[in-house]
């Protein structure tokens, strides 16, 4: 699994305990090794007219090679409960300022009248994609407070005092009361249950995510990319600093990953035109809490360099959708577009997010930061993909590993030299 990254062993696999060797999962590039017999990988990732780069046989995943545990690690980001002030309920609620999640939401939603509005969302014309109906619920707490409940994509808005929970994050306290239920600030995780911070265990609290407590704009079009920031290299700077130029209120969410790198980047966009303020960056947080602040992003911009692994695994988990640009040297080979493994297999495909030139990829990210209802649509696609997508189905891909096992031994017990399984 480890290939040749910290805690490899591969002097014991120079020995030669097994009679079949496998690459898999955590180093999925070619080992380059005459001992290694085999690589589990897909054919959007290794196709088979790119063999002569391993020296491995291929042996082909029916879906995709890679996969998360997020449904049982992440249960809680399956629902939300979006939060608005009680000045009265926006024509358009962002999905995306201030969030609540919780394995539960029945405490903050229960006792409540609700009625339901239907709102039609068109999407992308270009592509004759089909209209699609999203489902809005309207409720009243017993203190008129409004509360829309969006059902049919799991998201639900509530209208609660958001001067309680502001208070909290801006004091840093670690939960607050909100209508008498008990909201746990989202960057307070670390000192109440340090498993559920590390993904070793579901958190069991109703816990309050907003921009405000990354210092994010609440109207901005928020773009983010959550690599180490060694990714981006200077042609991926210029297309990111493009994109800003052209999308109006606009901002860039970066990782201190490392520090060091903050300042560096800050300079080299301003020496490219954009004005200080436009790229904003927050500390590397614990498991839990990166993948949950992943839903205050709008847009998720990919580093075509060496494009998104398990990162972008976990933003798309929060529903935000990934532009990507597949990358072409050997070195990126490994790592070919998550977007395209999410939606293959679904009846409504995104290859729109998917570009093929750097033109495109810009071209993509100006029209999400500036077309609100494709962006709507792009979004309700991806929230709803989660669910089906071979990327988060453990089982399925238990299977599916399963059968790739005893093809391998098969070969071997016939007495026959390992071979590329690429039939599903």
């Amino acid at each position: 699994m480890n290939g040749y990254t910290k805690g490899a062993r591969n002097e014991i696999f120079a020995l030669r305990p097994a009679p079949v060797q496998v690459m898999w999962l955590g180093y999925p590039g070619t080992s380059g090794a005459s001992f290694m017999d085999y690589l589990i990988t897909d054919e959007v990732t290794s196709p088979l007219e790119l063999t002569s780069q391993y020296s491995e046989k291929l042996a082909y995943m029916p879906y995709t090679y890679f996969v998360g545990d997020h449904k049982q690690m992440f249960p809680h980001l399956k629902e939300r409960v979006i939060v608005t002030d009680k000045s009265g309920m926006k024509k358009d609620v962002p999905d995306n300022v201030a969030v609540i999640n919780a394995t539960d939401l029945s405490p903050i939603i229960e006792n409540t009248q609700v009625k339901e509005i239907r709102e039609i969302i068109h999407g992308d014309g270009k592509n004759h994609s089909r209209p699609m109906e999203m489902s809005l619920r309207v409720a009243e707490l017993p203190t008129t407070t409004p509360i829309e409940v969006i059902l049919d994509i799991s998201i639900k808005l509530i209208s609660l005092d958001v001067l309680v929970t502001q208070t909290m994050i801006a004091s840093g306290q670690i939960q607050t009361s909100v209508n008498g239920v008990v909201v746990q600030n989202g960057l307070a995780t670390n000192q109440t249950n340090n498993k559920a911070a590390t993904g070793e265990e579901v958190p069991q609290s109703i816990v309050i995510t907003t921009r405000q407590q990354y210092g994010l704009p609440d109207e901005a079009v928020v773009y983010c990319n959550f690599n180490q920031l060694y990714k981006i290299d200077p042609l991926t700077l210029h297309m990111w600093v493009y994109i800003l130029k052209n999308v109006p209120n606009s901002v860039l969410w970066l990782l201190r990953f490392p520090a060091v790198g903050e300042p560096n980047l800050q300079a080299a966009a301003q020496q490219l035109g954009l004005p200080p303020g436009r790229i904003l960056f927050s500390n590397v947080a614990a498991k839990e809490e990166h993948v949950r602040r992943g839903q205050l992003a709008d847009v998720c911009l990919d580093t075509p360099l060496c494009n998104g692994h398990t990162t972008s695994m976990d933003v798309l988990w929060t529903g935000t959708p990934v532009v990507t640009l597949p990358g072409t040297c050997t070195k990126t080979v490994r790592h070919w577009p998550l977007e395209w493994r999410l939606h293959s297999w679904q009846h409504w495909v995104l290859p729109e997010l998917i570009a093929t030139s750097r033109q495109e990829y810009q071209d993509i990210a100006v029209r999400l930061g500036t077309d609100r209802e494709f962006l709507k649509s792009i979004r309700v696609k991806v929230w709803r993909a989660r669910s089906d997508s071979p990327l988060f189905d453990c089982q399925q891909y238990a299977q599916g590993m399963e059968k790739l096992y005893k093809r391998m031994w098969e070969k071997h017990a016939h007495g026959d030299k390992p071979d590329h399984i690429t039939e599903k």
